[in-house]
């Protein structure tokens, strides 16, 4: 069965969905990597939740900084294949891929080196939250070129139309970590106990056998991946093109879990229980945005071909099919967070006495789901389009103002619930001006058309 897409011709609805589909499942593939470990971490304590939820913050900050080789390789690679110029995509491939490698081995350096330092800006109470966190960041950061190379080739497979591949890949590390999380986490026969640390020795593991699959799929792909020549001297004018273009956007990814540091270190000064209670909350919403991630990809991918090969009619339906996807997806998610937030917090972390708190972070967070669904499908759809500073100065500008807006509420009758009022309240506001802008952006580039016709 043929893997590859034809984004260019036939029906949009139909091509968008059979991209979006395989890549909705990865996005959940790959959240639920965190979902299983706090699943099993859960049964250990709130403590321990709250160490490897501090830590893998860091991880989330790798989403951005791979990013600097992701967007711009994935715009360029997207625009020369919709121009029918394969050789100049893999130039552009090769080169992304050179940059990805060399961030991700200086991240993780930088993460196995300072783990006690960067763990400390949390200001965690328990010595033993403390310790379990830090060996924890150390094992993922020596995992980090494994997580760059898998979100890149995710990226690059998809532009050329193939969804599938990763889908299957990111299925055999799930598999792997369903097994093997409980193993090092609780331990069996000679293998010891190894709590929080398992969690990441499981994890790391999964996303080593991600890893290798990638790579086998790239030997034996005969359409885009058979010309790039990794070790060729790197082309630095590709390298600056990819990262004058993949920075906004980069910055918007890196400042979001940076910003996100800042809240959890506010939600800390109300104890463990409550930083346990954000991260598995957040981790139970991220079913609404990983969809909407999955979903900007394929439009991020839709968009780039067919605004290479000058066909804005067709990008412009994709981008309208997308949104109305993505209103009846963040409605549902609404529903579901709002009306079963404490049987779904339960899953989690069973102690009674902090079921009341994940509910209230839960309701008023469905409150956002459908606007926050907008402003990540729309930040890839300006991506393919090869606009990406607008949709950047957006979100950095509202994401930012979480700080204020959760150092003001906390300090009202609301107290904790003020912090997570701000959270939501930001997500409506960038998806109502990501929207916005985006509009505008249709016009500007339709009028531009019609005036060369």
């Amino acid at each position: 069965m043929e893997k590859r897409i034809d984004l260019l011709n036939g029906s949009i609805g139909k091509a968008l969905l059979k991209l979006a589909l395989p890549l909705m499942a990865t996005s959940m593939i790959q959240m639920a990597y965190n979902m299983i470990d706090m699943i099993w971490i859960g049964r250990l304590s709130a403590g321990a939740v709250a160490a490897v939820g501090v830590a893998g913050m860091f991880n989330w900050l790798s989403t951005g900084l791979v990013t600097l080789a992701r967007t711009g390789g994935q715009v360029r690679v997207g625009h020369r294949l919709g121009e029918g110029n394969v050789k100049e995509a893999a130039h552009y491939t090769q080169t992304a891929l050179q940059l990805c490698l060399f961030l991700s081995v200086v991240y993780g350096v930088v993460l196995v080196g300072f783990a006690p330092q960067l763990i400390d800006f949390f200001k965690l109470s328990e010595p033993k939250v403390i310790s379990d966190a830090r060996i924890y960041l150390q094992i993922i950061g020596g995992g980090m070129p494994l997580v760059f190379f898998a979100q890149i080739m995710t990226s690059f497979l998809t532009v050329t139309g193939d969804s599938r591949t990763p889908f299957r890949v990111n299925a055999v590390g799930l598999v792997a970590n369903i097994v093997l999380d409980p193993l090092f986490i609780f331990g069996l026969g000679p293998i010891p106990a190894l709590g929080a640390a398992g969690a990441g020795v499981a994890t790391v593991t999964g996303q080593f056998l991600v890893a290798a699959q990638f790579l086998m799929a790239a030997l034996k792909d005969k359409h885009l991946f058979c010309h790039v020549r990794f070790f060729s001297r790197p082309d630095f004018s590709k390298m600056w093109d990819i990262f004058r273009l993949s920075f906004p956007a980069a910055v918007q990814n890196m400042l979001f879990p940076l910003i996100a540091m800042v809240i959890s270190r506010m939600v800390a000064s109300f104890g463990d229980t409550a930083i346990a209670v954000q991260k598995v909350g957040s981790q139970i919403e991220s079913v609404s945005w990983v969809i909407a991630d999955g979903f900007a990809v394929a439009v991020n991918s839709f968009t780039a071909q067919n605004w290479g090969a000058k066909n804005l009619h067709r990008a412009k339906k994709g981008f309208y099919t997308a949104l109305a996807a993505m209103s009846i997806w963040g409605i549902f998610t609404t529903a579901l967070l709002f009306f079963g937030a404490a049987p779904i917090f339960r899953i989690f972390i069973p102690d009674p006495s902090v079921t009341p708190a994940g509910v209230d972070y839960l309701q008023i967070i469905s409150y956002s789901q459908m606007f926050m669904c907008w402003q990540i499908m729309i930040v890839g759809a300006f991506a393919g389009f090869g606009h990406t500073l607008t949709p950047a100065v957006v979100c950095i500008t509202l994401a930012g103002a979480r700080i204020p807006m959760a150092m003001l509420l906390s300090k009202t009758s609301l107290g904790l619930c003020g912090i997570w009022w701000s959270l939501s309240i930001s997500s409506i506001g960038q998806g109502v001006m990501c929207l916005a802008m985006f509009l505008l952006l249709l016009r500007k580039l339709t009028s531009r058309q019609q005036i060369r016709v």
